[in-house]
């Protein structure tokens, strides 16, 4: 016999949670099928591992570097096994916190755990349980790539979703894969005293954001000691005397790289297999499931959000789009995807990205646009804390702040004022007239503010009273 729902969601990640706790918040009846655990990738085997292990790196960063600020260095002695072990119990506090199935369901959240799939409009089976449903938010996330590469398979490799599973961390490893994923995890292993080489198929690293902040990230990284390998063409893998061993080329010249382990990390598969999408008449693409600006699929019943849509592939977005899905089936009006998605690499410094990059908006924008610069070196904070190698980029058109990028140690916590200013049209006028906190890196948004109106004074001064 069916039950009947408001809202049945399918997978209870970033997206689903979110989107589950706004539903029930509504008064609504709802379920969510869930065939692992209650987090999904972000808890699991992305956002929060990764940046736990990038706090074990930086602790020994910070230790080995000390001699910078008056404190004798040491070479700190690392035991990866208790790394990996923190990184666990850091999961398990979140898992039985925040993320624990018990707080969801004392909301009025039912969990049904196993594979579901759609079997109408308004029906999903999970099991042996069929769900009536008004509506279903599809969530199922992705997962990674794994390249077709001769003998990879045969030699054995790991991934994001292996990686922390692992009780001991080999010593050495090959890293396939240029993305943030990649760029963060191989500075996490390298301060943590874990050679890793990272293969690059293009010429950069992190191809999405701004070229010149990324050069001045991979001097920095190269500077500590991170191997970064562009232009290379992987052929084979094979193992050899215990060792695993990429072939290939780099810049065309044939070489090899080898170490204990692989690591692959070269992009994510939305997950959309054993939904029955296509017997429902739901459309997917290469991207993954495709919605409109309202997050409806092709069955106007059915909505997707996160990284089974495709759009962005962050833990932030995904709970937007659940959010908004929410919005558009349960409130008048529509619940249109109208916001801007920043992001954050949280490498050391960080990475921010907000808009559009230089060659984006001369592209749509052609001539008008102006790029505005200041480097970390005219920071007060930053030279205190030996941390000037970076930047504040904004690009403005029009006078309009349309794109702004930010290397800097907490990047990821400053990109979001020039993000609101890209969402609501300010120019960097407006930005001159907040006061910023001294001495602070985000002090840097002023300074740079502070130019541009410097600027315009300077257009006006005939109108200054002087004396006589």
């Amino acid at each position: 016999m069916s039950e009947r729902y408001d809202l049945v969601i399918v997978g209870m990640g970033s997206g689903g949670m979110v989107a589950a706790e706004l539903a029930a918040t509504l008064d609504l009846r709802v379920a969510v099928a869930e065939r692992g655990r209650v987090g999904g990738d972000c808890l699991w085997t992305g956002c929060v591992p990764s940046k736990a292990l990038l706090a074990s790196g930086k602790v020994a960063h910070h230790m080995r570097t000390a001699g910078e600020h008056g404190i004798t260095a040491v070479e700190p002695e690392v035991d990866r096994a208790a790394v990996w072990k923190r990184i666990r119990a850091v999961q398990h506090e979140i898992a039985a916190t925040d993320d624990n199935p018990e707080r969801f369901e004392a909301t009025g959240i039912e969990i049904v755990y196993g594979e579901a799939r759609l079997t109408g409009p308004n029906s999903v089976q999970v099991g042996d349980r069929e769900l009536d449903t008004r509506y279903v938010l599809l969530c199922t996330g992705s997962r990674p790539v794994v390249p077709d590469i001769p003998g990879l398979e045969d030699a054995g490799f790991i991934t994001s979703e292996s990686l922390f599973e692992l009780d001991d961390p080999p010593a050495s490893f090959v890293n396939i894969g240029g993305g943030p994923i990649a760029v963060e995890t191989v500075q996490g292993f390298t301060r943590l005293g874990i050679p890793t080489t990272l293969l690059q198929k293009g010429p950069r690293i992190l191809p999405r954001d701004e070229p010149e902040l990324v050069d001045v990230l991979v001097a920095s990284l190269r500077a500590e000691g991170v191997d970064l390998r562009f232009e290379v063409v992987t052929e084979r893998v094979a193992v050899e005397n215990g060792r695993k061993v990429v072939y290939g080329t780099q810049g065309g010249e044939p070489a090899r790289w080898e170490a204990d382990e692989l690591l692959v990390a070269v992009g994510r598969a939305p997950n959309v297999e054993g939904l029955a999408l296509e017997e429902l008449g739901v459309q997917t693409g290469r991207r993954g499931i495709e919605i409109d600006e309202r997050c409806r699929t092709s069955v106007p019943s059915v909505y997707a959000a996160g990284d089974v849509a495709g759009r962005f592939l962050f833990t932030h977005s995904a709970a937007y789009e659940g959010v908004r899905a929410v919005r558009d089936m349960f409130y008048p009006g529509k619940g249109k995807l109208t916001a801007l998605i920043p992001w954050c690499t949280f490498t050391d410094p960080e990475l921010a990205h907000a808009g559009l990059t230089e060659a984006e908006a001369r592209e749509r924008h052609g001539d008008d646009i102006r790029v505005w610069r200041l480097g970390l070196e005219h920071s007060d904070r930053a030279r205190a804390d030996s941390a000037a190698d970076g930047a504040v980029v904004v690009i403005t058109n029009k006078k309009k702040i349309v794109g702004a990028h930010i290397l800097a140690p907490a990047a990821g916590e400053m990109i979001h004022e020039l993000c609101l200013a890209i969402d609501q049209g300010l120019d960097l006028g407006d930005l001159a007239g907040f006061v910023h906190v001294y001495p602070t890196v985000g002090t840097s948004i002023g300074q740079l503010a502070g130019e541009a109106v410097f600027e315009k004074a300077e257009k006006y001064r005939w109108l200054v009273r002087r004396t006589r």
